[in-house]
């Protein structure tokens, strides 16, 4: 089974996670072909809009920590900062840049690497359920690579779901403007795709220099620059672990595990 998919409704470009059985977890598998499917819609001549979302119950339950890593003794910080840096760091950034309006999808789970799936996106269409969250404080890391918290959140409320590891509701996050409609789980993908659609009908080049305005005036205020040296905060974090157990987390991986469950 392929682990994302991609067809055109359209003139929408419709990416989709499609590991439903481990809540799509992201493997290094499906971070390659994610991004292969991001550079595909975003040279396609017929795609104007690009819509991500994902099958089964959760939009993404974040890094697959099953994924294959070098055996403990040969993981090294340099290992690690080149692995990251590619399929996280550059891969969003890229994502985020690609000049056509992008629509996130999400239900249910939303979790660490998962917000990185949805942050680089222009809007985001959140189903009821919808949870995001960032407990990897509990492996001893200060947030995931891709440091969108600060921006999307304000930083007290960033600081906040950092500190306690707790998920925010999709009412929360529209209410702070990180998400753009919330909606009945039943219709997530109908009015994700509606919304696609309008968007589709406007001129490609306004909608190319609206979105490059925007995302400009974020890089002005430091987003860019901050996304950068915040990802070299989150290596020291990995270069903590390592010196005090031998591996890149400091695991609270129960602790963790419950506390998602109770939410």
């Amino acid at each position: 089974m392929d682990e994302i998919l991609y067809e055109v409704d359209g003139r929408v470009g419709i990416i989709t996670l499609n590991r439903p059985e481990v809540a799509n977890a992201q493997n290094s598998t499906l971070l390659d072909a994610l991004d292969a499917a991001w550079s595909r819609a975003a040279v396609d001549e017929d795609v104007k809009v690009i819509l991500l979302k994902a099958n089964g119950k959760h939009f993404s339950a974040g890094h697959d920590l099953k994924d294959r890593w070098p055996a403990p003794k040969e993981i090294t910080l340099e290992w690690i900062y080149s692995a990251e840096t590619r399929r996280y760091l550059e891969y969003t950034l890229r994502w985020r840049n690609v000049p056509k309006p992008t629509i996130a999808a999400v239900q249910g789970k939303c979790i660490a690497g998962g917000l990185m799936l949805c942050w680089p996106c222009d809007l985001i269409v959140a189903a009821e359920n919808a949870e995001f969250s960032d407990p990897v404080v509990h492996m001893g890391i200060g947030g995931v690579e891709y440091h969108g918290h600060t921006w999307e959140l304000g930083p007290r409320k960033a600081k906040e779901i950092l500190f306690t590891g707790r998920a925010v509701t999709a009412e929360e996050a529209e209410k702070v403007g990180m998400v753009n409609k919330v909606v009945p789980l039943d219709q997530l993908g109908t009015e994700a795709l509606e919304l696609a659609h309008q968007i589709a009908t406007m001129p490609s080049f306004g909608l190319r220099q609206a979105k490059r305005a925007v995302n400009q005036s974020l890089d002005v205020q430091g987003f860019y620059a901050a996304i950068q040296s915040v990802f070299d905060i989150h290596e020291t974090g990995h270069g903590n672990a390592l010196s005090v157990s031998g591996y890149p987390i400091l695991t609270q991986l129960d602790a963790m595990k419950e506390r998602i469950k109770g939410q």
